[in-house]
C-alpha cells in the first residue's frame, strides 16, 4: 500500500512540474510577442520583398532567395507581417547571365511589370520594409510597380537589400521619389552572408534594427 501510495504522489508532481512547464512556456511565446509590440510601440509592420531563386553570383544555385532569407529574419524580430512581391508572368531565366542580361533590359525599358497578391489593408501599416535584390546598381523593376500600387502617405519606409559589391546604391532616394514617405537608413548585406552564414547574417540585421529603433 505505502509503495502505491509513493507511486501515485510521484506521478502527481511529475504531472504538476510537467504543467508548469508548459505554463513557463507559453508564457514565454506571450512575452515575447508583447515585447515586439512594445519595442515598436504598437506599429504594424510589413516586410515586402523580391527575391530570387536559381543560379546567382558566388551562392551557385540556390532554393531560397537571398533577399527572402533576409526578409524572413526581419519579420521574426519585428512580428511584421511577410509579403513576396510576384511577377505575373515569370519570366526571368534561372541562369546568373541571362538573368543579369534579362534585368538589364527590363530596367533600359524602365517597365513595371505586373505582379500578383494585394494588400487590402494596406492603409492599416504604419512601417514597410521593403526588400530588394540590387541589380544595376537599382531596385528590380517589380519592386516599382509594388511601390507604385500603394499609397505611402504618412508612412515609413525601410529598404533592405542583398547585393555582392554595389550596396545600396542610393535606392533609398529613389523609393523616396516614388512613395513620398519617410525613408530611414537601408541595410545592405553581401548575399553570400545571407545564404551561407545564416547566423553572421542574424547578428548583421538584429544590429541594424537595433540601430533604427525596432
Amino acid at each position: 500500500m505505502k509503495l502505491k501510495k509513493t507511486v501515485a504522489v510521484l506521478l502527481v508532481v511529475i504531472v504538476g512540474v510537467i504543467f508548469l512547464l508548459k505554463s513557463n512556456n507559453n508564457g514565454g511565446e506571450i512575452m515575447a510577442a508583447e515585447s515586439k509590440t512594445k519595442i515598436n510601440n504598437g506599429k504594424k509592420i510589413l516586410v515586402a520583398y523580391f527575391s530570387r531563386t536559381g543560379e546567382q553570383y558566388s551562392v551557385g544555385n540556390i532554393k531560397e532567395g537571398n533577399t527572402a532569407i533576409i526578409g524572413k529574419m526581419i519579420a521574426d524580430k519585428t512580428g511584421g507581417k511577410i509579403f513576396e512581391i510576384k511577377v505575373e508572368k515569370d519570366n526571368y531565366p534561372k541562369g546568373y547571365t541571362a538573368l543579369t542580361e534579362y534585368a538589364q533590359k527590363e530596367k533600359r525599358a524602365n517597365e513595371r511589370p505586373a505582379i500578383i497578391g494585394k494588400i487590402d489593408n494596406f492603409a492599416d501599416y504604419d512601417t514597410i520594409f521593403i526588400g530588394y535584390p540590387n541589380w544595376w546598381g537599382d531596385m528590380p523593376m517589380p519592386v516599382y510597380t509594388f511601390l507604385e500600387s500603394y499609397n505611402f502617405t504618412g508612412k515609413t519606409v525601410i529598404p533592405f537589400c542583398t547585393h555582392e559589391g554595389s550596396g545600396a546604391s542610393g535606392t533609398d532616394s529613389n523609393i523616396k521619389d516614388v512613395t513620398k514617405a519617410t525613408v530611414k537608413k537601408p541595410f545592405a548585406l553581401y548575399g553570400h552572408i545571407a545564404q551561407n552564414s545564416r547566423k553572421e547574417a542574424d547578428k548583421k540585421v538584429s544590429s541594424w534594427l537595433k540601430e533604427i529603433g525596432y
